[in-house]
């Protein structure tokens, strides 16, 4: 099979999406098409496509590695600071029907060009003509409307995800730049949100979060809500600062900061604890929440708040965990690919600082009905577990 390391020059420009297209270096791993191994043994099913064109994106998002002020030539910057080698469509196709069997979740990620659209919807009916793996976009919003969201579906995608990245309006405004015509904008992206989710249907649609742009934690849990209000998945990243990019010398937020928003997400979306549960200080931080002690140790011994978010699987279970995309192999995981065992579990309940934060009581909760529904079957990554 073709793979083209990037960076390799010959005839790049002629390596353009539809019929090329990168891949994630796990996905690379998972298809046998690089050597090489995860720091943990593992089963990873969840393939990563990003699509490819020698001027790049047009966007110039201040924390991405593809933003086209970023320095270096498009084909040499990294994307969430992985290598994305370079492979042919139509054989990236067979190979992942020859794995079929082994994947959980497939994920084409646009990028902002005149022809992603285009692209994106011929790939898809590519995949959909020989896999049956349910397929999922990420999605750049200034190249959509009402009737590319049906046409997508049509051919195929049965989950959508906005990368809005920014949890407020002031934040999306100073750190994502506009692209040609100004369609970058909180209202269209928000317009995209709503359509999507009439579209789609309920928790077939999701939005990506960063913690560590500048927000409050008090932004963030506030987002979360609004999203569950809708039915709609909100996708928790860790900001973690691309070499070059204009928050290169950005710190990525604390851990402890870290592993409590991810406890508190997953307490306010499955949990049912009402959003009055939650207390911050003057800031906006979070300073304590009240909630039963054994409903939180139950929480961290479980493991998924502290996983990675991603479309689920064909039976709801994780499908997508993007290995590395928030830290490196020399780092402990940020959030975790596989189910935390352990010893795992014991080093996220020291990071939390639990003393400090919990507030044991029965705490204000909402209907059942009202929450996010659980992975089913979960968890799917249990090698190396010792529960």
């Amino acid at each position: 099979m073709t793979l083209v390391e990037i960076g390799e020059p010959e005839h790049l420009e002629e390596r353009t999406s539809p019929d090329w297209v990168r891949i994630s270096y796990a996905s690379a791993l998972a298809l046998r098409l690089k050597s090489g191994q995860f720091t943990r043994p593992f089963d990873f099913g969840g393939i990563n496509l990003l699509l490819n064109y020698p001027q790049g994106c047009q966007s110039d998002c201040g924390y991405c590695g593809l933003a086209r002020s970023r320095n270096g030539a498009y084909e040499d910057k990294s994307f969430i600071r992985v290598e994305w080698p370079l492979v042919e469509t139509n054989e990236l196709v067979e190979r992942m029907a020859r794995h079929q069997s082994r994947l959980t979740r497939l994920c084409i990620s646009m990028v902002t060009h005149g022809y992603a659209y285009r692209d994106t919807l011929d790939i898809s009916r590519r995949i959909r003509s020989r896999l049956a793996t349910p397929l999922s976009i990420l999605v750049a919003p200034p190249s959509l409307d009402t009737e590319r969201l049906v046409a997508l579906k049509q051919a195929g995608i049965d989950m959508i995800g906005i990368g809005l990245d920014a949890v407020t309006e002031n934040l999306f405004r100073s750190i994502r730049s506009d692209v040609p015509r100004g369609a970058l904008s909180w209202e269209n992206y928000w317009d995209i949100v709503e359509t999507a989710r009439e579209i789609y249907g309920p928790w077939k649609v999701n939005c990506h979060t960063l913690v560590g742009l500048g927000e409050a934690d008090r932004d963030l849990m506030g987002m979360f809500e609004r999203l569950l209000d809708r039915q709609i998945f909100s996708y928790l990243f860790c900001f973690n600062p691309e070499p070059d990019s204009r928050m290169a010398s950005h710190a990525k937020p604390l851990v402890t900061r870290w592993r409590r928003i991810q406890l508190a997400k997953l307490l306010l979306e499955e949990k049912g604890l009402h959003p009055d549960a939650f207390n911050y200080d003057s800031d906006g931080s979070l300073t304590s929440l009240s909630a039963p002690a054994d409903l939180v140790d139950n929480v961290i011994d479980d493991g998924f708040a502290f996983m990675t978010n991603g479309c689920p699987g064909p039976g709801g279970e994780p499908g997508c965990t993007r290995p590395m995309g928030s830290w490196r192999p020399d780092e402990d995981p940020r959030d975790y690919p596989w189910t935390p065992n352990r010893s795992d579990a014991d080093v996220i309940r020291g990071q939390l600082a639990l003393d400090d934060l919990l507030q044991p009581g029965r705490g204000p909760t909402r209907p059942q009905e009202l929450c996010a529904p659980p992975a089913a079957g979960r968890p799917l990554a249990s090698q190396g577990s010792d529960h």
